[in-house]
This record gives C-alpha cells, structure tokens and sequence, in this order.
C-alpha cells in the first residue's frame, strides 16, 4: 500500500489537565472517505482541530503528503492542500455567493494587493480566472444559479453547499468537513450524501465528522469511533457497527451524554 495522503499518530490534547484527545492515531489514503464519529465530548471537535491548525498537540505527530507539519495556522494548513468546513456556517453573508467562493482562492492567486490596487492586466486577467473557476464550483454543489445571490439570503442547505463550494474552490488534496449535515432535513441530506459520493468519485479525499451515522455508515470506507478523547473501535463501517465498545458507547452512555462537551 502507499504512503498515506494523511496521517495522525499518538495525537494527545489536555485542556485545564482534562484530556480532550488522548493517544488518537488515524491515517487517510489518497481517495479514502474517512469518518470521525463519537458521542457528544468525545473529542471529535478537537481532533478535527488539531488535524487543520486551529490548536497545537500537546504531543504527537502529524503529516501530510509524507512530510510532517505542524499546523502553525489554519491559512498554512490550507496552503498544504488541506481545506476545511466549520460546524457553524462561517459565509460573509453580506457577499454573494460568488464572491464567497472567489475568497476560498485567494490561497491559489498571485497577483497580491499591489496588483489589485494598481488594477494591473495581469491582476484582471487573474480576476476573470478566479470568477470562471468559483461558478464552477457553485454549479458543482448545485448551486450555480444562485451565484449573484447574497449568502445570508440563502437557505439554510444551499449555505452548506456554499461552505464545501468554497472549500473546493481551493482545491485541496483533502477535504475536512466538520457536521456537514447539521441541521438539514431529510431532503438536505440526500442531496448531501450525493454530492459527497460525486466528489469522492473526482478523487478527492475526505475525512467527515459528523453526527447522523446513517450518512457516514453509507459513504465511508473506514470509521474512527472516539469516546472520553480515546478511539474505541477503527474499521469498517461493518466492523465498527458490531463493536461492542460503539454499542456501549452510543447506547449505555445515554444517561450522561448531555454533561459532556
């Protein structure tokens, strides 16, 4: 087998002498469709943040494209080939659809501020670029026809779509995309999963956290199952639903899910 694209090893994260990610490893080949998947405090979150640069581990090693990093910033991290969606929609919602995409490229231009003030041929013929490519990518979720829209002003599952428009628009090796389901409806969702299974069928790479299992058990090709900062199951989405650690886990745990983080 390959070099994974990803991988994660001894990951470990305390806050306030709590452990929130402890001894995590995880490891993505190019192509995969990953999940990250747990109980509400779990560590998922922080994992996830760990992964994109949003924190530092306090111990552990990551690596991208078979060389180390060390996340110093989510803008370096994207920079590597890595993109990300946030749990709560972060659009510039006073801009158009357009232009939050165009934003997703800005790591992919080269023309600067100096070229933008100056309004240089170079600069414009870099602007025309960067427009072609963000209809693109709205058209690729299925949102094409909503480009001059303002994004506050769309729906709640078309916003969604804009995040991963967005984070496609800056063409990453892989795609991190946290709850991209949170708060759709059935409708949403199946609209979701499709165009997940589009994009996995284009190559990218994906590693998804998030909270309907039904959505991650039908398009992941391995599960890591986190609980108290700890994996408790890794495999496939078969394996990991017979684990009997997840069955405890999502099922005997009920009863102090809502005092966890």
């Amino acid at each position: 087998m390959n070099a994974p694209l990803f991988s994660a090893s001894n990951l470990r994260k305390s806050f306030g002498g709590i452990a929130a990610v402890d001894d995590v490893s995880l490891c993505i080949q190019a192509g995969q469709v990953i999940g990250l998947i747990g109980p509400n405090g779990a560590g998922k979150t922080t994992c996830f943040n760990l992964i994109t640069g949003l924190y530092t581990p306090d111990a552990g090693q990551l690596a991208f494209k078979g060389k180390p990093y060390k996340p110093a910033s989510p803008h370096h991290v994207a920079q590597m080939g890595l993109a990300r969606t946030f749990q709560n929609i972060r659009l510039f919602k006073s801009m158009t659809a357009l232009e939050n995409v165009a934003v997703g490229m800005h790591a992919k231009t080269s023309q600067g501020v100096l070229g933008a003030i100056l309004r240089t041929p170079a600069q414009r013929r870099e602007e025309i670029k960067v427009q072609k490519q963000a209809m693109h990518w709205l058209h690729y979720v299925g949102i094409g026809a909503y480009s001059n829209h303002l994004a506050g002003q769309l729906s709640y599952g078309d916003q969604r779509r804009l995040e991963i428009a967005r984070a496609l628009a800056s063409e990453p090796a892989l795609l991190a995309l946290d709850e991209p389901a949170a708060g759709m409806n059935a409708t949403e969702k199946l609209k979701l999963r499709e165009l997940l299974l589009q994009i996995r069928h284009d190559g990218k790479s994906i590693l998804l956290i998030e909270h309907d299992v039904k959505l991650v058990m039908g398009i992941c090709d391995e599960v890591t199952v986190l609980d108290y900062g700890k994996v408790i199951a890794q495999g496939t989405p078969t394996q990991v639903q017979q684990s009997p650690a997840v069955i405890e886990a999502y099922l005997g745990g009920l009863h102090h899910a809502e005092s966890r983080e």
